[in-house]
């Protein structure tokens, strides 16, 4: 839960810095007359609950921190279910790797009929989508049973962002890392 907060509190969203000034708990609003309307208004001005109960001058911000359940999709909008296994290959000087999964018998078969077509290799969490259209399948007489999908990194941040999303994937299925 830490990572999480301190994703939060560093997010631009969170630091960023106020442009207009605060108006002492006042939501203004104006209405501008046009010459192609007939509509005159008066301008509006409402309570704002939250700048009400401040107290003296502190303004109080809150950061947003979004919560995704890390998941792994073949077709976008329909959630593996499989757990694969996914072995890493890194170069020796770390500026590259490669993730290979392997999933065997994924549901994605029992649905893909229903849904569409197999697209790519797309791991969703909070910070976004990494993607991968690197996947074949393998059939055994005649019928789906493995899914092969291949994720490759070309720098040390790809890396980085990859290693953020096993780790909460795993966290979230029981996973563990065994360095062979």
């Amino acid at each position: 839960m830490a990572a999480l907060q301190s994703l939060a509190f560093s997010s631009s969203v969170s630091h960023r810095p106020r442009q207009t000034p605060i108006l002492s708990g006042m939501v203004v609003g104006a209405v501008h007359r046009s010459a192609q309307s007939s509509f005159s208004g008066q301008p509006l001005r409402l309570q704002n609950p939250c700048c009400t109960q401040r107290r003296s001058s502190q303004v109080r911000r809150l950061g947003i921190t979004m919560m995704v359940k890390p998941t792994i999709q073949f077709i976008q909008g329909t959630d593996e279910q499989t757990i694969p296994d996914v072995k890493l290959t890194k170069s020796k000087d770390g500026t590259n790797g490669m993730a290979i999964f392997s999933f065997e018998q994924p549901s994605v078969f029992d649905s893909s009929g229903e849904v569409g077509d197999i697209t790519g290799l797309y791991m969703i969490d909070e910070e976004g989508v990494l993607q991968s259209v690197d996947v074949s399948a393998k059939f055994v007489n005649g019928k789906p049973s493995r899914i092969e999908a291949k994720y490759v990194m070309r720098t040390p941040r790809e890396w980085d962002r990859f290693m953020r999303f096993m780790e909460r994937y795993a966290n979230v299925n029981g996973l563990q890392f065994v360095k062979k």
